[in-house]
């Protein structure tokens, strides 16, 4: 089965290939050809993951010469929501420090990490309550072997993580926030667990073993 994963971030592309199961092929954006900029202008996870898989699935519908090889395509939206900030970042997880509304100079997805985790921190300073959960939500669109029109199927599933943010900066492994957020039942972050650890647990994990079951 050849999947098509809407993402060309190595970061979970790597995660992605590694809890799937054998069967599975994932292709990249790039693996396909795909180089458009898709406008994630929704307002909730689903909507997000929604959007970036169908705009997906119908540049594959245009593309006689692969079409036939793709089985689906599935895309994620994941937010960080602090229960002492309401649910925030949520939707706006990935550029996060930039609704500050200060100009902050940042080169580069590393930049924009610790920029991301560095506002948490600040967020959370005079807080007691630092609990928070880490949320998936995956669309997949598998394609018709009859209709190029139709899809044959569009579903969604979701996977969920509590934890805690920590009080600092801990490991250099994962990305995003992982270094600051410690998840239920571990003392570590997912920055310091090994990658065997956090992808049997991290809401992407919980959200594909979902999706495993309906493939």
């Amino acid at each position: 089965m050849n999947l098509v994963f809407a993402s060309n971030n190595a970061h979970k592309l790597d995660e992605v290939r590694a809890i799937m199961p054998a069967h599975v092929r994932i292709l990249s954006l790039h693996d396909i050809g795909f180089e458009q900029e898709i406008e994630e202008n929704g307002t909730t996870l689903e909507e997000n993951s929604a959007i970036k898989a169908e705009a997906v699935y119908q540049w594959i519908n245009r593309q006689s010469s692969i079409r036939q090889s793709i089985d689906g395509v599935f895309a994620d939206d994941t937010g960080l929501e602090i229960d002492a900030l309401h649910g925030e970042p949520g939707v706006y997880t990935a550029r996060w420090y930039s609704r500050d509304g200060k100009r902050i100079a940042v080169n580069g997805e590393r930049e924009i990490f610790a920029a991301n985790r560095a506002k948490a921190l600040r967020e959370l300073a005079d807080k007691a309550d630092r609990g928070a959960q880490f949320r998936t939500v995956i669309t997949l669109i598998k394609l018709s072997a009859i209709s190029s029109v139709r899809p044959a199927s569009e579903i969604q599933v979701s996977g969920v993580v509590r934890g805690r943010i920590a009080t600092e900066e801990y490991g250099v492994g994962g990305f995003g926030y992982d270094p600051i957020f410690i998840p239920e039942g571990y003392d570590k972050t997912f920055g310091e667990l090994p990658a065997s650890i956090k992808n049997g647990i991290s809401h992407r994990a919980r959200a594909l073993q979902e999706l495993v079951k309906l493939l």
